[in-house]
């Protein structure tokens, strides 16, 4: 497992990192106000695998998933997307991503057939093949019977699902989403997750955060835990969680707050 910073960190992960990876953050760094939302951290992304970022509120995943979309630009740092410089090449490397952003807002009043249509085009599909993708990304998430209506009619879950069919449409070769599960029923959840783990099966690669230990523990075969903008654990679930649970180990490394006072609340209002 890799552990805390240091030289000991980067030898470990070369020994374990396939040669061609699709996503490497080097050094990394993002302050906000003279203060480090994103530390100098170091992640290395094999093809073709679900990869986990978890972590408390506050930690940094946001923004380092912000930073590897081209969302936000670093202060230091390198960014590879399939080894093309994601910051001296930005368009080349949003070519080969597909991006699902926490609290995305998009157009609402278009119906889902033509908020589709649009990211489609945006991405130089022609019409054609946008309406046959459509089509079958609506089939695949459950939201033919949806298509014709506004998106702004939509449940959370369906638009959740809407656009991470909009972040599929172009067939990405790597999906970067930012907690895809939160707020979202068990069955759109399964719906999601099985068109994901399709989309890995064929070659695609995920990096996704969320807060469910026990789904980043049921779908990612690697992840790391950011604390204060700093990666303190990296490795493969088993080697993260060693003899704990995931949700041990997480809360073991972030570390638990204490309860104290409050003790107005303990009196009786009789």
């Amino acid at each position: 497992m890799t552990v805390t910073s240091g030289e000991d960190r980067s030898e470990v992960r070369e020994e374990e990192t396939p040669a061609h990876a699709a996503l490497e953050l080097r050094g990394v760094v993002k302050t906000y106000r003279g203060e480090p939302a994103v530390a100098g951290i170091d992640l290395s992304v094999p093809v073709g695998t679900f990869y986990g970022l978890v972590g408390p509120n506050g930690a940094g995943k946001t923004t380092t998933l912000s930073m590897i979309s081209g969302l936000l630009r670093p202060d230091r740092g390198d960014i590879r997307v399939f080894d093309v410089d994601a910051i001296a090449r930005p368009r080349d490397a949003k070519t080969a991503m597909g991006v699902l952003p926490d609290r995305m807002r998009t157009f609402d009043r278009l119906t889902g057939r033509q908020l589709l249509h649009y990211v489609g085009s945006l991405r130089g599909l022609s019409g054609p093949v946008v309406r046959e993708r459509a089509d079958e990304l609506a089939q695949a998430f459950g939201l033919i019977p949806a298509m014709g209506r506004a998106v702004s009619d939509y449940s959370t879950g369906m638009t959740k699902k809407l656009l991470l069919a909009c972040a599929m449409i172009h067939a990405p070769r790597l999906l970067v989403l930012d907690e895809p599960f939160e707020s979202v029923d068990p069955v759109s959840s399964q719906t999601l997750l099985d068109v994901l783990r399709t989309y890995v099966d064929g070659g695609g690669t995920v990096i996704l955060s969320g807060h469910s230990m026990s789904l980043i523990e049921s779908i990612c075969s690697r992840i790391s835990v950011l604390v204060t903008g700093q990666v303190l654990a990296e490795g493969t679930v088993n080697e993260v969680r060693g003899e704990m649970t995931l949700e041990q180990r997480f809360v073991d490394l972030s570390g638990s707050v204490e309860g104290g006072g409050l003790e107005w609340l303990h009196t009786s209002s009789g």
